[in-house]
């Protein structure tokens, strides 16, 4: 039973030590159709969860293998703010935070208990997942337990995104069917923009799901990407379907309106540009007419502000 788990190399957050929190079965009350996990019935609550001491043991055991970790992720095979003992490990991980960041992954689904909001703004940085803003798609993508509706979840994230003071970041991941529709990513981006949002990780299926769902590829993706208000930044997090891509030739003028459109990161313009348009871009980036930005590691390039 591997309590914790990695280093995992992350481009978004670094080298990342993994912390599950329910490493024997899914215990969680969602029960998505993407899910990697064997399909099982939502539950409110874990049962014969591992005290938080042993725990700490592992991680500080782990840590003492591994000392250049830059984030410590508390996840588990389900949600993990199900985890009954949740304050006490929270506490537990303060000696840690001096060393590594601490992250949190979470389906947003008890970020209405004002407990559990308490305890994630102690994370340095939250990601919730919220893969639709729409009762229907909420309701046949997430397979929540009764009584759990996406308008209740989307409160929540308001009222916690308005006294957090870390890195909270959106995970949307599109199924193709369900919310793979411009007006689903409208309908989030409508709800995004009212509050203060660090990035939106958006992805698709890309290992083998619980249920015969399947992904979308990258092109679908930055479709569904323009569809969301451009002052938030996206990263598309999927490589499935980059072969089908091919790159295509950028004038400078296209470059800018691309780039007005959504900002893109070096691995969307691998993919998307030939070598000429990548050209036309350095070219944008000297005359500072485009500008490169850092975000917690996630590089950007946008049009600069005085030009747009």
């Amino acid at each position: 039973m591997d309590i914790v788990f990695g280093p995992v190399l992350s481009r978004r957050f670094g080298k990342s030590l993994g912390i599950d929190l329910s490493p024997g079965c899914k215990q969680c009350n969602f029960d998505c159709v993407y899910c990697e996990l064997s399909p099982a019935a939502p539950v409110s609550g874990q049962s014969d969860p591992l005290p938080p001491e042993t725990i700490l043991s592992a991680l500080d055991e782990a840590l003492r293998q591994h000392r250049d970790i830059d984030v410590i992720t508390v996840t588990a095979n389900g949600e993990p703010t199900l985890y009954p003992h949740l304050e006490e490990l929270v506490e537990g991980l303060k000696p840690y935070r001096k060393r590594a960041r601490t992250l949190i992954l979470s389906n947003a689904s008890t970020i209405t208990d004002p407990r559990i909001a308490q305890l994630l703004r102690r994370f340095d940085i939250v990601k919730l997942s919220l893969d639709c803003a729409t009762p229907r798609c909420f309701q046949r993508i997430d397979r929540p337990e009764g009584g759990i509706d996406v308008e209740t979840i989307k409160e929540g994230i308001a009222r916690f995104a308005r006294d957090y003071r870390g890195e909270l970041v959106i995970e949307i991941l599109v199924v193709r069917g369900i919310n793979d529709r411009c007006e689903e990513m409208e309908a989030i981006g409508e709800f995004l923009r009212t509050i203060r949002v660090h990035r939106v990780d958006l992805g698709s299926v890309d290992r083998p799901p619980a249920y015969r769902v399947e992904g979308v590829d990258y092109a679908r993706l930055r479709e569904l990407s323009l569809c969301l208000p451009p002052e938030i930044p996206v990263r598309i997090t999927t490589r499935e379907g980059v072969e089908s891509v091919r790159p295509e030739s950028y004038t400078e003028t296209e470059l800018l309106h691309t780039l007005s459109r959504r900002p893109l990161t070096p691995e969307d313009t691998a993919i998307l540009m030939d070598d000429a348009s990548r050209e036309r871009l350095q070219k944008l980036l000297e005359s500072g007419e485009v500008e490169k930005i850092e975000e917690r590691g996630v590089v950007f390039y946008r049009i600069a502000p005085e030009k747009s």
